[in-house]
């Protein structure tokens, strides 16, 4: 799905200005966030909901499982992780800029980093947005914060800020998952490795926001590569979804990986892996929804599950981001990219992952 850019769209274009004459002096990365002790949870969970129509039940909910892992989030300790990789992968491929972190709803907050890099004497910077697909929570909100974090800095001091593309395509995320998946299905036994099914993960959105933007057209695409990558042929491998909110009567991409895994284990399935294809590391929705809810569902209903890992900081994800990197700091003319579609756009077209209009509320809720 493309989207023509209109003139009504009120979302300053943070992620794409026009190319300036100004040379890139940092890199930005921008993440989810995530609690680091039992008193950051709740409000955590307040700025990651709010002005959503997600129930206090469910909240209340959602922090019971950050609480069953002593109230600690693995995300910010896997930036970090992933900063300290990074590093030496751009001075190899000749980049040397220094790395900044901000996150949309934990510290390090995105309004203190950018203030920060103003206060550093940072003018044009590269977002680094850890999510490889398009959507509006996995783009354009990221965008709308970054325009909300500079607006209280003035245009004589906030840096340019322009968002590196999505990289779903890309032969080495295609090649790392790929890895991974192959990994897991080596620890099912050999004689049953050929019947295994595959299901993908990945976060579920609202329907109404999937059809304003490319992210079912984009995981399907990444998990028909790893497939064909790995000689799965189809009615062996899905794509399901996990990490469902929002209010019960709204629909939501599906199938739920539970219930896709109840379904093929009645169809006579004995083992499964299950890869977290839409996420770049093992965090916590990953951890709780997979290694916890599916494997206790798969071990009630008989279903032998190996739950790959996700590609974390493998040394060849690293060096994929760096040279993403590069491409974009030396506007080079070469952009890797494999199956059905071209590589992703460097700047969003002005109403690409729109949000939808809510409807009306009924009440209830």
């Amino acid at each position: 799905m493309s989207h023509a850019p209109t003139a009504t769209d009120p979302t300053p274009a943070v992620a794409g200005p026009p190319v300036e004459d100004l040379p890139f002096d940092a890199v930005l990365l921008v993440s989810f966030g995530g609690p680091e002790g039992p008193d950051d949870v709740i409000p955590f969970l307040e700025n990651v909901l709010r002005g959503k129509p997600v129930p206090r039940e469910r909240l209340l909910e959602v922090a019971e499982h950050y609480r069953h892992f002593g109230g600690v989030s693995p995300i910010n300790r896997q930036c970090r992780e992933l900063i300290d990789a990074l590093r030496p992968a751009l001075k190899e491929v000749g980049v040397d800029l220094p790395i900044y972190w901000g996150n949309r709803n934990w510290h390090p907050m995105l309004p203190d980093t950018i203030r920060q890099m103003a206060d550093d004497g940072i003018r044009r910077a590269l977002a680094v947005v850890t999510s490889s697909y398009s959507s509006y929570s996995g783009c354009r909100q990221y965008r709308e914060n970054l325009q909300s974090a500079l607006g209280g800095l003035g245009d004589d001091r906030a840096p340019l800020i322009n968002k590196m593309r999505v990289w779903y395509n890309h032969p080495d995320w295609i090649a790392v998952n790929a890895e991974r998946v192959g990994d897991a299905l080596g620890r099912i036994p050999a004689d049953r490795r050929d019947s295994a099914r595959v299901a993908f993960t990945a976060h579920s959105i609202p329907e109404s926001m999937s059809r304003n933007c490319n992210y079912v057209t984009q995981l399907t695409e990444t998990c028909r590569l790893v497939a064909e990558e790995l000689g799965i042929p189809e009615g062996r491998w899905s794509l399901v979804y996990q990490s469902r909110s929002g209010r019960p009567q709204d629909p939501w991409l599906g199938p739920d990986v539970v219930d896709h895994l109840e379904v093929i284990r009645a169809e006579g399935a004995t083992d499964a892996v299950v890869h977290p294809i839409g996420f770049i590391s093992d965090h916590m929705e990953v951890i709780f929804d997979l290694d916890e809810e599916a494997k206790d569902a798969c071990s009630r209903i008989g279903l032998n599950m190996v739950r790959s890992a996700s590609v974390g900081t493998h040394p060849r994800f690293v060096s994929m981001l760096a040279e993403l990197i590069r491409e974009r700091v030396t506007a080079s003319p070469e952009r890797r990219a494999v199956g059905r579609f071209g590589p992703s756009h460097d700047v969003c077209p002005i109403n690409c992952c729109l949000l939808p209009a809510r409807p009306p509320s009924s009440g209830a809720g």
